[in-house]
């Protein structure tokens, strides 16, 4: 049977969001942001490895205590200057895999991933060739702005979904394809460009990415009510 091994790429500064830390250090009811989305994938008893990716000259890292994670937590110090350089040079630095394992990829700064999500991406591409992502569909009407920052255009929405991580692929076939496609912003657009055609899998809004300020009060919601 294929093993699964999580890679979470966390390499990045969060510039977007203004801090003075990296946004995945940020608090979020009393843990790092990163925390709660490595204790999701720690705790699911179908993953047998979680690799964060950090830089290599991490300063952030040490200041936490990351032992309540138990043991299949490890460090890899080779984040790159990309999102696809960090993921490819983590893939690289991952042993013992045959090449149909599964990799999960998450974002650092997704903290509110389920378990009930992690077992539907691992139930429904359990027997696909090639693997998918969760993602939802889009709900909101989709305006097309011009250079005045004006609507330019009303786009269909017919068909569109909103990507999230984990986006689960074959080893051999994901080291493959990013190392074609070196520029692409996620794992399914490397797979896309090959020709294969990633499964999406419902997830819900709850998965949401700390991108701005205003989305940690909704983590923080989200993570109260499931422990309430």
């Amino acid at each position: 049977m294929p093993r699964h091994y999580a890679l979470v790429p966390a390499a990045g500064s969060g510039a977007r969001f203004g801090a003075e830390m990296p946004k995945q250090y940020l608090d979020l009811a009393g843990r790092p942001v990163i925390y709660h989305a490595l204790a999701a994938l720690c705790a699911c008893p179908r993953i047998d490895r979680v690799g964060v990716i950090l830089a290599p000259g991490d300063a952030w890292w040490g200041s936490f205590d990351w032992s309540g994670l138990g043991a299949k937590l490890h460090t890899i110090f080779c984040g790159g200057a990309t999102r696809s350089a960090t993921v490819a040079n983590g893939l690289a630095a991952l042993t013992g895999l045959a090449d149909d394992d599964w990799v999960l990829i998450h974002d650092a700064a997704r903290p509110c991933l389920s378990q009930a999500m992690l077992a539907a991406l691992c139930d429904e591409l359990a027997d696909d060739p090639v693997g998918g992502l969760l993602a939802v569909p889009v709900a909101d009407t989709l305006k097309r702005a011009d250079a005045d920052q004006c609507v330019a255009a009303t786009e269909s929405r017919d068909g569109l979904w909103q990507a999230q991580t984990p986006q689960m692929f074959r080893y051999a076939l994901l080291r493959q394809a990013l190392a074609a496609s070196p520029g692409v912003t996620d794992e399914a657009s490397a797979i896309e460009a090959t020709g294969r055609r990633p499964r999406l899998v419902r997830s819900d809004t709850h998965n949401l990415k700390v991108t701005y300020a205003a989305d940690l009060e909704l983590a923080r919601l989200i993570l109260q009510g499931r422990s309430a």
